[in-house]
């Protein structure tokens, strides 16, 4: 009987073709979504004189989004782009908890949790303050 074994190189593997995967998949949303902008509005001209400064919580913004995206919108779809290079690290950092779990290295569990807390209280206080 052959026993399947999560190594430190199958985590390697994970999580590069992870990261690989996830930031060319972020780049090409983003293009995208910067097309469809310069169709739609490239030949506007741009007013650099004023620029106003909006807070939303992260579920405004998302909902935005998310409306945004169904009705085509180019920044809509940028936003999108930027959202998924951000979640790939953090994606990352989940991966990485989850190995530690399975090869019951709980000091890196520990670690790893403090940072995806840091992470998440930062958002959660970024965005309200």
């Amino acid at each position: 009987m052959r026993e399947n074994r999560f190594t430190d190189k199958t985590l390697q593997t994970i999580i590069g073709t992870l990261l690989r995967y996830g930031v060319w998949l972020a780049l090409s949303i983003g293009a995208i979504g910067g097309a469809v902008y310069l169709v739609k509005h490239g030949r506007e001209p741009m007013h650099y004189a004023s620029f106003t400064e909006t807070d939303k919580s992260i579920g405004q913004l998302l909902k935005e989004m998310i409306a945004g995206i169904e009705s085509h919108s180019g920044t809509s779809i940028i936003f999108l782009g930027i959202i998924l290079l951000f979640l790939t690290p953090a994606l990352r950092l989940v991966f990485s908890f989850i190995a530690f779990l399975i090869e019951k290295d709980y000091l890196y569990v520990l670690v790893t949790f403090i940072v995806m807390a840091i992470i998440g209280v930062s958002i959660s206080l970024g965005y309200h303050h």
